[in-house]
């Protein structure tokens, strides 16, 4: 059962997410989208998480600014499918770090599995954007831009707050003992 988080609806059975999962489902049941949960991507998230947060929230919001919520929600979904921890990843001389690259890598591999429609490739390539340097061609693209980083500062400040009350409990620990 897949939720993104700070979403009240699970993707597979709610009444209100039929429609995106219409949409996903058959990246949702496929091996490699499902590797994307081997690998930790922000703390305690995995990639597959991360992916699902961006792609839930790209569709929502593309959906309620009119534009191609079916494309927002695939892009969302595919745009880190790098299948690899990017912390110990050896890095080859001369190569660019893992924010300027993995764009590409997330494409090529999604191009690999699935059919991936042209206003895909442009989100999918350029969610880095300003990293990834050309400009994003689509509206979409723009929003996936604001989208994965905010999915990203929610999901750090998720751990963050898990941190805080971890802390919390032991200072309350050592003065009741």
């Amino acid at each position: 059962m897949s939720r993104a988080m700070g979403s009240r609806y699970t993707v597979e059975y709610s009444k209100e997410m039929q429609e995106y999962f219409e949409f996903v489902k058959d990246l949702l049941d496929s091996d490699v989208v499902n590797e994307m949960k081997n690998y930790r991507h922000h703390y305690s998230v995995t990639c597959f998480q991360h992916s699902l947060n961006v792609s839930y929230y790209n569709y929502l919001v593309c959906k309620k600014l009119g534009l191609d919520a079916r494309s927002a929600a695939r892009a969302g979904l595919l745009h880190d499918l790098f299948l690899y921890d990017w912390r110990t990843k050896e890095k080859k001389p001369g190569e660019k770090p893992h924010g300027f690259t993995h764009p590409q890598i997330a494409l090529e591999n999604a191009k690999a599995h699935f059919d991936v429609a042209k206003r895909e490739e442009d989100m999918i390539v350029k969610h880095m954007w300003p990293l990834t340097v050309k400009l994003p061609k689509y509206a979409e693209s723009y929003v996936i831009v604001a989208i994965d980083k905010y999915s990203a500062a929610l999901e750090i400040s998720v751990h963050l707050g898990r941190l805080m009350k971890n802390k919390a409990k032991q200072i309350k620990n050592r003065k009741a003992s």
